[in-house]
């Protein structure tokens, strides 16, 4: 069987109630498209029946996959999403939709080219936030800084959940990922640089959900002692040499 052009990865955990709205859209969207295409949903751990709203989908969309997955974690999932998917562009998509999934060819070739993987960002120029709480803004500005001084200087936003991976980028980077939570996204980040890949921030229209499943406070927290942990396993080898 050939493989797909595009690949989108979902990570869901307790999402059985966004999760029929988010997959009609975005089978609508690829329906239109004149790509070939695969949807892959990771349940992992979930309280609810996220996995079983998820399947009945496989029965009138045979380009979708679910998978289940035992250990919690956002990047755990990620990750098996990554390794199942076949695309040749590999798309991290949050089950929420706060970006709209007609935001996604702005990842792809045409529009862009000379790229390794694209992040979303709702700080770059162009970039429309719709309503975003201030305290949320500030807390997220907070977390954002705190990564890029201690690092990944110059990123404005590593933590929206829409990512698209090169397929062979994808495979280099989630063989050597080892944190399973909330800050893969800079371990995958940091990992990249490390090897001179080629990152490209991308403008989105982003949507607050009221029912996010992110707190400023303990995430940053967190991220802080991932952040060691990742320039510890540097130190200690674990990434390899630089590129």
């Amino acid at each position: 069987m050939n493989a797909p052009f595009l690949s989108i990865v979902i990570p869901a955990y307790n999402e059985a109630k966004r999760l029929p709205n988010s997959l009609e859209r975005i089978f609508a969207f690829l329906d239109a498209q004149d790509y070939s295409s695969e949807v892959i949903v990771v349940e992992n751990g979930s309280a609810d029946n996220t996995f079983q709203v998820a399947k009945q989908f496989t029965k009138e969309h045979p380009n979708l996959t679910v998978v289940q997955e035992s250990q919690k974690g956002k990047g755990n999932a990620v990750r098996r999403g990554m390794f199942v998917a076949r695309g040749e562009f590999r798309f991290i998509c949050d089950a929420d939709l706060s970006m709209p999934i007609e935001d996604l060819p702005n990842f792809l070739p045409p529009a862009i080219e000379d790229f390794d993987l694209a992040i979303a960002s709702r700080e770059a120029e162009g970039a429309v936030r719709y309503n975003e709480p201030p305290y949320r803004h500030v807390g997220g500005r907070a977390i954002n800084f705190i990564v890029r001084l201690f690092i990944l200087p110059g990123l404005h936003d590593t933590q929206c959940g829409f990512k698209c991976f090169r397929a062979e980028t994808a495979q280099i980077l989630f063989e050597k990922q080892t944190m399973l939570g909330w800050s893969f996204d800079i371990e995958l980040l940091y990992l990249a640089r490390r090897r001179k890949l080629r990152i490209r921030e991308i403008p989105i229209h982003w949507h607050f959900d009221a029912d996010s499943k992110v707190s400023a406070v303990r995430d940053a927290l967190r991220m802080i002692g991932d952040i060691f942990h990742i320039h510890l396993n540097a130190l200690r080898g674990v990434y390899g040499r630089k590129a």
